[in-house]
């Protein structure tokens, strides 16, 4: 597995296993078991999932040492805010059955944010969390972030795919030493991504499948990325990227996909904001 070191020196896995989208306990727990023996070593949930347990479950019955693992979730919208932040943080930690967490995002660009980094700031300091960044933040509001507070936030997880390619956003995160982590690297295949005729013309080429091309375009790109499955053939498959490497020309080709907006929804539509903000 190959690293990328975030701005505290903390180094993080390139490839990791969501589990967006997989509430039912025993299924995301045998999944995650599935990608731990399968090489994964990034791990990342959330407390809106639901599933938090369930992945604690997995990683004490996994036999790889803790120490080997990288573990993120993130705070929802509700659990804003200095105190509440604090104990969510004490509640997913003990879901997750883990004395310290490797990564804990803000979910959403919403609600009391700065009384959440606040919080977030100091159990870094304390030693409790190993990194502390955000989500679906845009480059303003990120901006607005890093000038208000002490520490920079080491990760920005955004959706990001060959739809939606976040090119400029990436040069702003590079800029502000943030790194881009990718949500929905196969845009849940919506736009018929597995059947792109362009994709598909790429993983002939290196007889691999369309969803090892995005990732391997991914990597390339240093853009950490988490794919979701519960198949476990698929889990394996998605992670045996690191036997070839995608030319120059095919990764200039696959630029060409990009429509530069979200195929699911846009973070600054008020409709959307409200209906985040009452989930």
């Amino acid at each position: 597995m190959k690293n990328i070191i975030l701005n505290n020196g903390l180094e993080m896995p390139l490839l990791g296993f969501g589990v967006y989208q997989i509430p039912d306990a025993d299924e995301c727990e045998k999944s995650v078991l599935n990608a731990i023996e399968a090489g994964y070593r990034l791990i990342d949930t959330a407390t809106a999932y639901g599933n938090e347990e369930a992945v604690g479950k997995a990683i004490q019955k996994s036999r790889v040492p803790r120490e080997d693992l990288f573990i993120t979730t993130k705070l929802w919208v509700s659990d804003t805010g200095y105190e509440k932040t604090k104990k969510a943080f004490e509640t997913s930690l003990e879901k997750l059955q883990l004395e310290y967490l490797d990564l804990y995002l803000i979910h959403q660009p919403y609600g009391d944010v700065y009384g959440s980094w606040r919080a977030m700031e100091e159990l870094y300091e304390e030693g409790r969390i190993k990194a502390i960044g955000v989500s679906n933040f845009y480059p303003d509001r990120l901006l607005d972030l890093i000038i208000h507070n002490k520490i920079v936030p080491a990760v920005n997880q955004i959706e990001t795919h060959p739809f939606h390619q976040q090119i400029e956003t990436q040069n702003f995160l590079k800029e502000n030493k943030v790194q881009i982590e990718s949500w929905g690297p196969f845009a849940e295949g919506r736009n018929n991504m597995f059947t792109n005729k362009l994709l598909v013309s790429i993983a002939g080429k290196y007889n691999k499948s369309v969803a090892q091309i995005i990732l391997r375009w991914l990597i390339q790109r240093e853009v950490v990325a988490i794919p979701k499955s519960v198949k476990k053939e698929r889990i394996a498959e998605n992670i045996d990227i690191f036997d070839f490497e995608l030319s120059l020309e095919d990764m200039d080709v696959i630029s060409i996909l990009d429509t530069k907006k979200s195929v699911f929804f846009d973070h600054r539509d008020p409709e959307i904001v409200k209906w985040i903000g009452s989930r």
